[in-house]
């Protein structure tokens, strides 16, 4: 019932709908869609970068749909709702909608369950999917089993960067943009940055853009709709190939019992393992 009132335009219903997603149901679908995953350090600027980026599109005429992912309350378990705050786009309610998700104390900086919400949104018509991820390195892997193109945002002052992200999220990103572009700094940053990236496997352009005046944004974009293209590289299959396993697993109808029972002493985990295959 919530997905049939959710594809005829009703917010409350395709909350509803995520919400189910977000407790456990499945959801695939066949529907197309664009997912741009926005990944990067705390306090380089990714959620008004995002909405930026959500108010570019909209003046497009296009729909846009915002995953961000907040950290997990630890009274509530909900997401705290910090990016919401940050997003003057969340209230261009037409073309714009926007959904905390909470990371429920998963490892990853981006919950298995987005896979599912993505497939909910697509099905309701939302065909551009802006997903911002908690924070930035290895836990950021997950976003690579999301999203056709991503985004790592950078500002200047952040010292070696490349050194600090080389063993993370940078073997997988499309595009690199360096925020705060009138600080003192930013192109020297965006230069580093460049010349670092040259030695690797593929040529990954690298932006100056301002998300406080929305300078360069545009810029971004295209670069963003021409990396778009490029084939799926062999580390990120493998991501997804983690994160499809990771939701079987999760969804095997004796999973929780075989917690239950590991947790009991009453298996170990070599028989737990074996219970899941």
């Amino acid at each position: 019932m919530e997905l049939e009132e959710a594809r005829d335009g009703s917010r409350l219903a395709l909350s509803r709908a995520l919400t189910l997603v977000e407790n456990g149901a499945a959801f695939s679908t066949e529907e197309e869609g664009i997912i741009l995953g926005i990944t990067g350090a705390p306090g380089v600027g990714k959620s008004c970068l995002v909405d930026q980026l959500a108010k570019a599109y909209t003046e497009r005429g296009e729909k846009v749909a915002i995953l961000a992912v907040d950290p997990s309350s630890p009274v509530s378990g909900g997401a705290l709702l910090g990016d919401r705050l940050r997003m003057d786009s969340a209230d261009l309610e037409e073309l714009v909608y926007m959904r905390s998700v909470a990371t429920r104390g998963e490892a990853g900086a981006v919950p298995s369950v987005v896979i599912g919400m993505t497939n909910v949104l697509k099905e309701c018509g939302w065909k551009r999917i802006l997903i911002e991820t908690v924070g930035s390195g290895q836990s950021e892997f997950r976003i690579a089993a999301i999203a056709d193109t991503i985004l790592l945002v950078e500002a200047p002052g952040r010292g070696d960067v490349i050194q600090a992200e080389k063993a993370g999220i940078i073997e997988l990103v499309d595009v690199v943009a360096v925020n705060k572009s009138d600080l003192t700094g930013a192109e020297s940053t965006a230069a580093d940055i460049s010349n670092a990236l040259s030695a690797g496997s593929k040529e990954i352009p690298v932006a100056l853009v301002s998300a406080h005046s929305g300078a360069g944004v545009s810029e971004l974009i295209e670069l963003m709709e021409k990396a778009g293209g490029n084939e799926i590289s062999r580390t990120r299959w493998r991501e997804r190939m983690y994160s499809e396993w990771m939701r079987l697993l999760t969804q095997h109808p004796d999973f929780e019992n075989t917690l239950d029972s590991l947790e009991s002493g009453g298996i170990d985990l070599s028989q737990a393992i074996e219970k899941m295959r």
